[in-house]
This record gives structure tokens, C-alpha cells and sequence, in this order.
């Protein structure tokens, strides 16, 4: 999924969590679904960035005298660091109804 163009906002929102657990019927299901996808997201946009940043990576042995700062991996870091942290970006999804969930206690039950 393309996390940069989700329309989660950039800083913390007070949400009514009654009106949320309404899907589930259940306050710490619904924190446990929205948790559970924000590590996933916090997990792919690691691996996104990590995969770009080992294009900068050099192969040979530097000291530190020898490091020098290049412009595109500080681009790519700035970047990162403005998008929508994953809980923002995993509440947003829930809210939308992009988020398939399901719980196998309460299937059983109702078989």
C-alpha cells in the first residue's frame, strides 16, 4: 500500500473511541486492530526506507573523518519523518473500512 498518499492527518486527533468500538462492539478490540496494523505499516515503511538507504551505503572502510553527509539520504530520512506516524495512518484505515478483521472466538461461537 502507498502510505504517502493517505489522507491521515500529521498530528494526534481526539477521537470518540465509543463511536469506533462500534465495528467491533468491543473499546479493546478495536485498539488491538488499529495497534496491530500500525505495526504492521511501521514495519513496511522501515523496510521501504532501510531498502533506500542501502543504495547510500558505502562498502568500504571509512573513519569518521572521511564521512560526509550526502544530500539525497538526507532527503529521503526528511521525508520519512514527515509522513503520518503508523498509528495515525492504521486509525485512518479503520475509520475508512479498509481494514479486514475478524475474530475467530467469535466466528466459533456462532457456528
Amino acid at each position: 500500500m502507498d502510505y504517502k498518499k493517505t489522507n491521515a492527518p500529521l498530528t494526534t486527533v481526539t477521537r470518540d473511541m465509543i463511536a469506533m468500538a462500534e465495528q467491533t462492539g468491543n473499546v479493546y478490540e478495536t485498539v488491538c486492530i488499529i495497534g496491530k496494523r500500525a505495526n504492521q505499516i511501521a514495519a513496511d515503511l522501515k523496510k521501504e526506507l532501510e531498502k533506500k538507504l542501502q543504495e547510500f551505503a558505502s562498502n568500504n572502510n571509512d573513519t569518521l573523518d572521511e564521512v560526509s553527509e550526502n544530500r539525497e539520504q538526507i532527503e529521503i530520512s526528511r521525508f520519512y519523518e514527515k509522513l503520518p506516524k503508523p498509528t495515525l495512518i492504521a486509525t485512518q484505515e479503520y475509520i475508512e473500512h479498509k481494514l479486514y478483521f475478524s475474530n475467530p472466538l467469535k466466528e466459533k461461537d456462532r457456528l
